[in-house]
C-alpha cells in the first residue's frame, strides 16, 4: 500500500503503528480494514519519488573484495555493474549476514527485513525438526511462501506440518510482494527464493491444488514438470488481466497476511509466464532461446537478466532476480579459485551481460533517473585451497592454478567418539557451522547434552593445507545465545541442541562413529565455504541506485545488514509493511527529498539510534560477537561434577538478551513510527531527544554489560 505524506487520520495511524510495534505483525483492526478497502486501480502502480521501476539483483556469493590481494574481485571483474553502482549510488562495502550465513537464511532477511527468527528460516540450505519420539526428520529451507514444511523423507515419514516460513503465533509469514500489489504493481520473481515454486514435490499442491493437471504432470513427467511450474512467477495487482484465468492464473493465497490479501492472482512458472512476457519466445542476453525453467544453478546474468527485461517490457515494474554464483562451473563437479581461467571467464560472460541489459534498459527509456536499483549478496565465502601459482598472478593477464582446491570434510562423529570416546546418537545440518540434533531432544542442561557439548568444544585434526593439528571449534552456542542471535523459531520442533561454529576450512558431518576411512579430507567439488562466523563470510555489500539515493561511491563507514535493506526500499518507494522491522532505513545513503519531514527534522538522532541498534541487535554486531565467545567459554566450561560456570554465564546471557530486547523495541517504535507513520509533512513532528537519548546510552551500556562478561572468566 502506497503510504501518503498526508492523511486526515494521522494521530490514529501513529498510535496504530506504534502498537503494531509492540504486538509484532499487524496493524490494529481500523488500519487492517483501511489497507483492505483501499483497491489500487489497475495497471496503476503507484510509487513515490518519480519510481516507475523496482530492480532487486540478488547475487550468490559474490565479491566485492578482494579472496587474493593480486586478483580483482568479482564486481572488479564486472566493471559494467561496479560502475554503475559506483558513479551513480552508493555502494556499501560494510553490509552483513544474520546467522547462519547461509543462501535461504540471508536472502529471506533482505526480502522481509526480519531476522530469522522472525521469518522463520534460521538454518539454512536445509535443517532437521524433532519427531514426538526423539528421533529427527529433514527439512529442506526452499519452499513456496504458504508451503508446510518440505521434508523429503523417503518413505514419507513428516510428523510437523507446520508452515516452512513460520512467524508469531505459528502463522504463515507475511509475504515481501504485498505492498507492491497493493500499489497496483505487477511484482516478478526469478528464482527468488520461496516467492517463486521451489520444488515439484510440495510447492505444485500447495498452489495449484491437489490432483491439479500440474500435479498431475508431476507424476507423468518430472522432469518437464520442473522446467514448467518452477523458479519463475508473477504476484499480480488486484484485477490485473496479465494474471487472469485466461492466462492460466490462480488465487495468489496468503491465509495469514495481516490485513487480508483476497481477489490477487498469480502466474506461475516459465509455462505460464513466458508467453506473457516473451509472446514470439523467450531468449536469453545472447539470443539463445530459453525453452523451459533452466534451474537456479543456471540463472546466470544472461538468462536471469533476460526474464527481468521481458518482464519490465511487459507490465511488471517490480522484478526481484536471482543470480547464481560464477566460482562454481556447475558443470564438471570441481570448483575454481580465485583467478582460475574458469572463474575469470565466467565473470567475463557475467560483465558483458550486465553491458547489455543496461543498454537495453536504456532503449526502453528505464534509467537511473526513474528506477531504483538493488544489488547485494547473500553472503561472502571462505576459500580453501592451497597458495595461488604462481605467486604473483592476478588472474587476468596471469592465470592462477592450484595444487589443491576443496574444503576440509569432518567426520563429526568419528572425531567424537576416536578422540572424546563420545558415541551419543545425532544427526547434523552438514556445514562448516553444523546444527547438532542429539536423539531424544535433551534439555540444555542435560547432562548427555552438556557432555556431547565438552567434547565437541576439543575436537582437532590435521588441516591437509597446513599439516598442522589444531582445533575445529571456533565458537558454540546453544538455545540460550542462539536466541539472542535470532536463530530460534516459534516452532520448539526445529531448535537444535545446540550449534558449533567450526574454522571456516571445515565442513562438518556426521559419517560413522569411527575412523576406519579417514575423518578429515579434501573435497574438491566445494572449496568456497560459508554459513560460519568469519569477516569473510559475513561481510558483504549493498549497491544502491535510483531517485533519493545519495551519489557517495563506495561507502564503507556505514554498518549495515541485510534486514535494513527492506525498510529503506519501503522508505524510497512510499510503501510500508503490514509488519515491524527488524532493520532500520539507512538515512546515511538517502537524500532529504526521499524522507518524510519528521525524519528529515530528527535525522541526526535517528541516525544515532539506528546505528547502536544494529551493534545491540545484529546477529554479527558487537553484543551478538561478544555473547558468541561468552557462550562458547559456557559451553566448554566444567565437567559432570561441576557446571558452575556454564550456569553462571547462561543466567547472564538470558538478562542480557531481555535487556537488549527492551531497548532494541524501544529503539523500533522510535524509528518505525518516524519512518512509516503517516505523519504530516507541513507541520514538524517532534521525536524526543530524552527518550531516544536514554536509549542510546541504555544500548551502551548493555554493551559494556557484555564485556564485563568476557572479563568475569
Amino acid at each position: 500500500m502506497a503510504r501518503p505524506r498526508q492523511h486526515p487520520f494521522k494521530s490514529l495511524i501513529a498510535i496504530a503503528m506504534t502498537l503494531a510495534i509492540i504486538l509484532g505483525f499487524g496493524w490494529v483492526s481500523a488500519l487492517h480494514t483501511l489497507a483492505a478497502t483501499q483497491k489500487p486501480q489497475t495497471n496503476s502502480c503507484q510509487l513515490q519519488n518519480g519510481i516507475k521501476h523496482v530492480f532487486y539483483i540478488q547475487f550468490d556469493n559474490t565479491h566485492l573484495m578482494r579472496d587474493n590481494p593480486n586478483v580483482p574481485s568479482d564486481l572488479e571483474q564486472m566493471p559494467h555493474l561496479l560502475n554503475f553502482i559506483k558513479n551513480n549510488g552508493t555502494m556499501l562495502s560494510n553490509n552483513h549476514t544474520p546467522l547462519i550465513a547461509h543462501t535461504a537464511t540471508d536472502i529471506l532477511t533482505s526480502f522481509t527485513g526480519m531476522y530469522p527468527d522472525r521469518h522463520g528460516v534460521p538454518i539454512s540450505n536445509s535443517y532437521r525438526y524433532y519427531n514426538p519420539d526423539g528421533t529427527t526428520n529433514p527439512g529442506v529451507s526452499f519452499a513456496y511462501w504458504t508451503a508446510p514444511i518440505f521434508d523429503p523423507s523417503n518413505p514419507p515419514a513428516q510428523t510437523d506440518k507446520s508452515y516452512n516460513m513460520i512467524t508469531s503465533g505459528g502463522k504463515n509469514t507475511p509475504a515481501p510482494w504485498v505492498p507492491y500489489t497493493r500499489a497496483g504493481c505487477n511484482f516478478g520473481g526469478v528464482a527468488t527464493a520461496n516467492m517463486v515454486l521451489e520444488n515439484t514435490a510440495i510447492d505444485i499442491p500447495t498452489v495449484f491444488g491437489p490432483n491439479s493437471p500440474q500435479e498431475q504432470e508431476v507424476k507423468s513427467n518430472p522432469t518437464q514438470a520442473f522446467s514448467d511450474f518452477v523458479g519463475v512467477g508473477v504476484h499480480c495487482a488486484q484485477g490485473n488481466a496479465l494474471c487472469s484465468s485466461a492466462n492460466t492464473g490462480v488465487t495468489d493465497t496468503l491465509p495469514d497476511e495481516p490485513g487480508g490479501y483476497n481477489g490477487y492472482t498469480g502466474l506461475f512458472g516459465h509455462k505460464y509466464v513466458a508467453p506473457q512476457i516473451a509472446p514470439n519466445g523467450l531468449t536469453d542476453l545472447n539470443g539463445n532461446p530459453i525453452a523451459g525453467f533452466p534451474g537456479f544453478d543456471g540463472m546466470t546474468p544472461a538468462v536471469s537478466l533476460a526474464y527481468v527485461a521481458a518482464m519490465q517490457e511487459h507490465n511488471v515494474p517490480v522484478t526481484y532476480a536471482y543470480i547464481s554464483d560464477a566460482h562454481d562451473p556447475h558443470t564438471d563437479g570441481s570448483s575454481y579459485g580465485p583467478g582460475q581461467s574458469g572463474y575469470v571467464a565466467a565473470l567475463k560472460l557475467y560483465d558483458d551481460a550486465f553491458a547489455k541489459f543496461f543498454t537495453r534498459l536504456a532503449k526502453d527509456g528505464i534509467t537511473k533517473n526513474n528506477s531504483l536499483f538493488v544489488f547485494t549478496a547473500d553472503e561472502g565465502d571462505h576459500f580453501v585451497g592451497s597458495s595461488p601459482s604462481p605467486a604473483n598472478c592476478n588472474g587476468v593477464t596471469v592465470p592462477c592454478s592450484y595444487s589443491k582446491v576443496g574444503e576440509v570434510n569432518t567426520n563429526m562423529a568419528g572425531l567424537l567418539a576416536t578422540e572424546q570416546g563420545v558415541t551419543t546418537p545425532f544427526k547434523v545440518h552438514s556445514d562448516s557451522a553444523p546444527n547438532v540434533y542429539i536423539q531424544g531432544q535433551p534439555a540444555r542442561t542435560d547432562p548427555t547434552a552438556r557432555n556431547f557439548e565438552r567434547a565437541s568444544g576439543k575436537l582437532t585434526a590435521a588441516n591437509p593445507y597446513t599439516n598442522k593439528t589444531e582445533k575445529i571449534t571456533n565458537y558454540m552456542a546453544d538455545p540460550v545465545e542462539m536466541n539472542l542471535l535470532h536463530m530460534l523459531t516459534v516452532d520448539p520442533a526445529r531448535t537444535p541442541t545446540f550449534t558449533l561454529f567450526a574454522k571456516p576450512d571445515y565442513y562438518l558431518y556426521a559419517g560413522a562413529p569411527n575412523c576406519s576411512a579417514p575423518c578429515v579430507t579434501i573435497n574438491s567439488g566445494f572449496a568456497w565455504n560459508h554459513g560460519d562466523v568469519s569477516p569473510d563470510i559475513n561481510t558483504t555489500w549493498l549497491g544502491l541506485v535510483g531517485p533519493g539515493v545519495r551519489h557517495q561511491g563506495v561507502n564503507g563507514s556505514v554498518w549495515a545488514d541485510h534486514t535494513d535493506i527492506r525498510p529503506t526500499m519501503m522508505e524510497l518507494l512510499g510503501l510500508k509493511d503490514d509488519y515491524r522491522h527488524d532493520g532500520r532505513v539507512l538515512l546515511e545513503v538517502l537524500k532529504d527529498s526521499a524522507l518524510p519531514s519528521v525524519v528529515r527534522h530528527n535525522r541526526a538522532l535517528l541516525t544515532t539510534l539506528g546505528q547502536i541498534l544494529k551493534q545491540i541487535d545484529a546477529p554479527v554486531g558487537t553484543l551478538g560477537l561478544i555473547t558468541l565467545q561468552a557462550s562458547t567459554l559456557a559451553l566448554k566450561s566444567g565437567n559432570s561434577g561441576n557446571d558452575s560456570t556454564y550456569t553462571q554465564i547462561e543466567n547472564a546471557l538470558q538478562v542480557i538478551n531481555a535487556q537488549r530486547d527492551t531497548i532494541a523495541n524501544g529503539i523500533l517504535a522510535i524509528l518505525e513510527t518516524a519512518e512509516f507513520g503517516s505523519f504530516n509533512t507541513s507541520s514538524h513532528v517532534a521525536v524526543s531527544n530524552t527518550q531516544g537519548n536514554r536509549l542510546v546510552t541504555q544500548g551502551h551500556d548493555v554493551l559494556t554489560h557484555g564485556r564485563s562478561l568476557l572479563h568475569k572468566h
